[in-house]
C-alpha cells in the first residue's frame, strides 16, 4: 500500500494513516554510530515502510532519498567523510546461501576481517531488493566502504505483509538494530526499534492495511475440439 491511496486522516509527523501510526511508541536514543539512509524513491510512500521510524528515534540518522549520489560525503550532505570509518550493510544476492550463524560479518573492500567497535558510520539501502540493488550498482563509491553482512537471528517482523526473495531478508529497522548491537551499542536501541515495528505492524493487520491482495483464480482454458 502506497501513502498516495492512504486515508485523509494521517499523522503530522510521520504522514501514515493514525490506524498504523506508532509516533506515540516510538524509542528515542543517541547511538555514538551514525546512519545513513540511501531510500529508493519508490520507497518512501510505502505505508509499512521502517526508515523513517529508524529516522525518527535516532539521533545522528540521515535519510537521503533519490538514485545515486557523488560520494559518501554528498549523500552526507557534508563537505567531507571517509569511508574507511563506515561500513554499508551489504545486500549480497537473492540466492546466496546464509551464515550458519546469526550475526554480522565485517570486511574491508579486499575481503579482510574489521573491527566493527572501530567504526563511525552505518549505510543502508532502502527498498525491495531489487531497489537496493539498483542503489548498489549506481553508487560506485559504495565499493569503498566495509561490507557488513547481517544474518538474523529470526524472520522479519513484516511475516507475510510484505515478500521477499528469502526469509532471510529483514527490514531496513531490523537490519540497523542488529548491526548497531554488533558494533557495541547497547541492546535496548535494537530492542526498542523492534517493538515500536511489532506495534506497526499489529496495528496494521488490526487495520486490514497492507495484506496481500488476494489471488484471482485462473480461468481454466477452454479445450479446443478437434473436427472428427
Amino acid at each position: 500500500m502506497s501513502l498516495r491511496d492512504a486515508t485523509p486522516d494521517n499523522c503530522e509527523t510521520c504522514g501514515r494513516p493514525t490506524l498504523v501510526c506508532v509516533c506515540d511508541r516510538l524509542p528515542h536514543h543517541t547511538p555514538k554510530r551514525r546512519v545513513l539512509i540511501l531510500q529508493h524513491p519508490r520507497e518512501q510512500d510505502v505505508v509499512l515502510g521502517t526508515a523513517t521510524l529508524v529516522a525518527q528515534a535516532l539521533d545522528h540518522t540521515t535519510l537521503s532519498v533519490g538514485m545515486s549520489w557523488r560520494s559518501l560525503a554528498h549523500a552526507l550532505g557534508e563537505k567531507e567523510a571517509d569511508p574507511h570509518d563506515w561500513g554499508v550493510l551489504f545486500p549480497g544476492k537473492a540466492d546466496d546461501k546464509p551464515a550458519a550463524h546469526p550475526g554480522m560479518i565485517a570486511t574491508d573492500r579486499n575481503g579482510e576481517r574489521v573491527r566493527v567497535d572501530k567504526l563511525k558510520g552505518i549505510v543502508v539501502l532502502d527498498g525491495s531488493w531489487s531497489q537496493a540493488k539498483t542503489l548498489w550498482w549506481r553508487n560506485a563509491w559504495l565499493l569503498k566502504l566495509n561490507r557488513l553482512q547481517v544474518t538474523p537471528k529470526e524472520p522479519s517482523i513484516y511475516g507475510k505483509l510484505r515478500e521477499e526473495p528469502r526469509r532471510e531478508f529483514v527490514s531496513t529497522l531490523e537490519a540497523v538494530g542488529a548491526a548497531l548491537t554488533a558494533c557495541g551499542e547497547t541492546p535496548s536501541i535494537e530492542a526498542d526499534l523492534r517493538r515500536a515495528f511489532r506495534t506497526m505492524i499489529q496495528r496494521a493487520r488490526d487495520a486490514g492495511l497492507g495484506a496481500p491482495a488476494p489471488r484471482r483464480p485462473v480461468a481454466p482454458k477452454p479445450r479446443s475440439r478437434r473436427p472428427r
